[in-house]
């Protein structure tokens, strides 16, 4: 069957994302309709165009990721960035780019970039925040409030920050927050996971490189480091860069200088540095992978996020977050949870945290068709739990009437066999919350 490019063209015009691909020279040679909606231009005027004078980003001028994929071989994916509309308005993209090659000498043609918009989402974020949520990060519990105080404190201050914690538990959304509230938030705000890149490459983007410095290497290229220049860079999985950039990097915090990677040229860099890890950086201290000299250069302010399980009480906050997130994101409206299903989210230990309850809560949003939802639409990993929980509950109410330890214990064990464990009912009749029934209980042992 013969190639119809007019049945290509349909095909890519029904597209709910924007594409438009370029030739070798960056000259636009198609723009589908979603382009055209997205920003504003339509397709015979951009025809034969340069892309940067369409799209106006800050990446065409510092990192064209057309330039990149055809530069490097490799697809982009997920690159976040702003686009400038036809009307001068700033619309947030998130974009994928990758190398168009001819069909039979897989020379490479040009460039193709598909991008969708994410001002609907900005929006709702904007949204559902409330007075329970800290720049993004949502929670009520005594360790989450001294976080944020710590944040707030800090604003003055140009040192540098450590935040550890576990996968999962909203480390990057901590750094969001303390750019967001530091003097240099209309500054640059540069982010790079360092467990991604190979050493090579993780130099070149750190500091960028000159032309000829590897293989690969076409033209000179800026670096994240100049990227930042008076702004603030976060470095993600710290603990994975490699020792000969742990010792670049110590060189940046302690002189604010660096060299492109094949270049001789010092460069000078005025730059807060973020970094992040869910590594024990005192046990990669101790085998030698991390330099204990750059861990205290980085450490000058630390903050710990603690993981989901030590904080329970955020959970419900959370839930309510999450679903009303779901509620505008689709066309339902759920924002109840039955007591069963409550109890064994409150129970469940979490090991990947804020991020595994959201997926977990998306997972049962998808599956309930009413208002509520209820025990059985939950992740089988958590329902899991409810047997075990009522063998367990058994053993730890025989072991403490045997004991008669104090009224107080005695009474609400038989509250809790009198409601079958029901924590709803029991709170009620006590005439407290259910975390403050959460805490009475965590604390006489009975979960």
């Amino acid at each position: 069957m013969p190639f119809d490019k007019s049945l290509t063209n349909d095909i890519l015009d029904s597209l709910g994302e924007g594409l438009f691909t370029v030739d070798k020279n960056f000259k636009i040679n198609f723009f589908n309709r979603a382009a055209e909606k997205i920003t504003g231009y339509q397709r015979e005027e951009v025809l034969g165009k340069y892309c940067k004078q369409i799209f106006r980003s800050k990446l065409c001028v510092e990192k064209c990721p057309i330039a990149q994929v055809l530069e490097m071989g490799k697809t982009h994916f997920d690159v976040s960035s702003k686009i400038v509309n036809k009307y001068g308005q700033k619309v947030p993209v998130r974009l994928s780019a990758a190398v168009l090659r001819n069909n039979h000498s897989e020379e490479p043609i040009g460039g193709v970039i598909s991008f969708r918009d994410l001002s609907e989402l900005q929006l709702l974020s904007e949204k559902i925040r409330n007075e329970d949520s800290f720049y993004g990060i949502v929670g009520t519990s005594k360790a989450l409030q001294e976080i944020f105080m710590l944040i707030e404190e800090i604003a003055d201050s140009d040192a540098s920050v450590l935040i550890q914690g576990e996968s999962g538990t909203g480390k990057e959304m901590a750094a969001n927050a303390i750019f967001a509230t530091s003097l240099r938030k209309d500054k640059p705000y540069i982010k790079l996971n360092c467990s991604v890149f190979p050493p090579q490459l993780l130099a070149s983007e750190l500091f960028g490189h000159v032309r000829g410095a590897f293989t690969g290497a076409i033209k000179n290229r800026v670096g994240r480091f100049e990227m930042a220049n008076r702004g603030t860079i976060f470095l993600d999985e710290i603990a994975e860069m490699p020792a000969q950039m742990q010792v670049q990097l110590l060189r940046v915090l302690q002189e604010g200088t660096f060299e492109r990677v094949g270049e001789s040229v010092t460069r000078k860099t005025d730059v807060r540095v973020l970094a992040a890890t869910n590594k024990n950086i005192l046990i990669s201290i101790e085998t030698g992978s991390f330099r204990e000299d750059l861990y205290y250069r980085l450490n000058v302010i630390p903050i710990e996020i603690p993981p989901l399980r030590e904080r329970p009480e955020d959970i419900p906050k959370l839930i309510e977050y999450f679903l009303k997130k779901f509620s505008l994101l689709s066309n339902k409206t759920i924002s109840e949870i039955e007591n069963g299903a409550m109890d064994l989210l409150l129970n469940y230990s979490w090991p990947g945290n804020v991020r595994e309850l959201e997926n977990s809560l998306e997972y049962a949003f998808a599956r309930t068709k009413e208002n509520t939802i209820k025990t059985n639409v939950l992740p089988p990993i958590i329902r899991m739990q409810s047997g075990k929980q009522k063998v367990w509950k058994s053993q730890t109410m025989a072991s403490h009437l045997s004991s008669k330890n104090n009224k107080d214990e005695d009474e609400l064990i038989n509250l809790l066999e009198k409601y079958h464990w029901n924590r709803s009912k029991v709170a009620k009749e006590l005439g407290i919350g259910r975390t403050t029934l959460w805490r009475r209980m965590k604390g006489l042992k009975l979960i």
